[in-house]
C-alpha cells in the first residue's frame, strides 16, 4: 500500500513539475552591489562587543572600513 502511494506521488510531482516548468518566466539574477558583497563576507563583519547591541553588526565601523578599502585609489 505504501509503495503504491509513493509511486503515485512521484508521478503527480513529475507531471506538475513539467507543467510548471513550461509556464514559468525566467527572471534575471539580481546583481549585488559592492557594499552588499562587502558586508556579506564574514571576514569584514565587525560586531559590537558589549552593551545591549552585543553581537550585532557594527555598521558604522564596517562603513568606515569599506570606504577606506574601496575609495583609496
Amino acid at each position: 500500500m505504501e509503495g503504491a502511494k509513493r509511486e503515485a506521488r512521484k508521478q503527480a510531482k513529475k507531471a506538475g513539475g513539467e507543467i510548471v516548468a513550461t509556464g514559468v518566466k525566467k527572471t534575471r539574477k539580481v546583481v549585488k552591489s559592492a557594499w552588499q558583497k562587502y558586508i556579506g563576507k564574514k571576514s569584514n563583519q565587525i560586531r559590537v562587543k558589549s552593551g545591549k547591541r552585543k553581537g550585532m553588526l557594527d555598521l558604522a565601523k564596517m562603513s568606515r572600513g569599506y570606504k577606506r578599502a574601496h575609495n583609496a585609489k
